[in-house]
């Protein structure tokens, strides 16, 4: 009797998962997954925005999920994060707002921003998340400076600097990592390895075969991840934050991801890309695999997954509805946060 192909080997048994990640484990994942969904279902509505052109830009993070959730998931409340282009998902897991986010998008008078910075660029002082610029890498030397600063502070916070495969032909890549290296500092250097620099594939970039072994040079650990991986990558992030925070000084992780959508709103990859990236990026897909590790474990349905996408379909639309009805920023705001208050001089009226 032909019993059929044997089933394919969980990479993850809940004793594993239990041993890794602790009691709360399910918890955990669950959390992840729904990030993951919420994620995509927002580039995906903000996508189709830009291109009716109800907002100006767009830079989604598709593909990239796991490790922005991982992220802002085993940081710590106080710790700093320095993100690059497609990191606004980890201040949303932080705990900033939605709502808050889609006004930034829309640069209206609720933006944090009031509109001066461009899309996916968010302001959220409030979870330590800096707002990224268009220059790349300057955010590199930017997290190691709030590093150096924790030590004077006595703080143990952590400063996180995220930056793609690009940005380690930077100055600032050099400045950053030698510094942080010879000053032993708490900082994890975060590089998301998504293959291109734009339109320059990782291969040109740089000719080494592993971007995590630069670390050597600057003195510290270097890791390759697998990005894809939710559980790996949140366990490589929670181990090199743990070290920084017990003064064993800074590591760099290269998280190995595929980038599955265009550059920004304003990139077409079909000039540059091959014509099947697509289907190979799809291989690689983190949501997938965390839903497939769900699913087995008997954690997940589809009632369940069309329960959650319905919720998170009713809270798009609200954010998006209560954005567009926003006026822009009045004039009134032209020099609010750019000039501090004037104080009397002791003595004088």
């Amino acid at each position: 009797m032909n019993a059929g192909p044997s089933p394919v080997p969980l990479p993850y048994s809940a004793p594993d998962l239990q041993r890794l990640l602790g009691a709360d484990w399910s918890r955990l994942l669950w959390t992840a997954y729904r990030w993951m969904r919420t994620a995509r279902a927002l580039d995906e509505r903000m996508i189709a925005l830009q291109r009716q052109g109800r907002v100006g830009f767009y830079g989604p993070g598709t593909g990239q999920e796991a490790v922005s959730i991982a992220a802002g998931l085993a940081t710590h409340e106080n710790d700093w994060v320095f993100p690059g282009l497609r990191e606004q998902l980890v201040a949303l897991v932080r705990g900033h707002p939605l709502g808050t986010y889609v006004h930034h998008l829309f640069a209206d008078g609720l933006d944090p921003g009031l509109g001066r910075q461009m899309p996916c660029h968010p302001t959220a002082r409030e979870v330590h998340q800096v707002s990224m610029s268009s220059c790349v890498g300057t955010q590199i030397t930017h997290a190691v400076g709030c590093a150096y600063g924790f030590r004077f502070r006595h703080d143990a916070a952590v400063a996180l600097a995220f930056f793609g495969d690009g940005g380690t032909s930077v100055n600032d890549f050099h400045a950053g990592m030698n510094f942080a290296g010879v000053f032993h500092l708490p900082v994890v250097f975060c590089c998301t390895n998504n293959q291109w620099a734009i339109s320059m594939p990782v291969e040109r970039q740089s000719h080494v075969a592993e971007l995590a072994s630069k670390a050597a040079a600057y003195g510290m650990p270097g890791r390759r991840v697998d990005g894809s991986d939710f559980i790996e990558t949140y366990l490589q992030l929670s181990q090199a934050l743990e070290a920084a925070r017990r003064g064993e000084g800074p590591t760099l992780l290269e998280f190995v991801i595929y980038r599955m959508s265009p550059h920004t709103t304003s990139d077409d990859p079909g000039r540059y890309q091959p014509k099947d990236w697509k289907e190979r990026a799809a291989e690689h897909d983190p949501m997938p695999r965390l839903e497939q590790l769900l699913g087995a474990l008997g954690l997940l349905s589809q009632d369940l997954v069309r329960e959650m996408d319905r919720q998170i379909d009713a809270t798009l639309r609200e954010a998006v509805a209560a954005a567009e009805a926003t006026p822009p920023p009045g004039p009134d705001t032209l020099e609010r946060d750019v000039f501090a208050p004037s104080q009397p001089v002791a003595g004088t009226d």
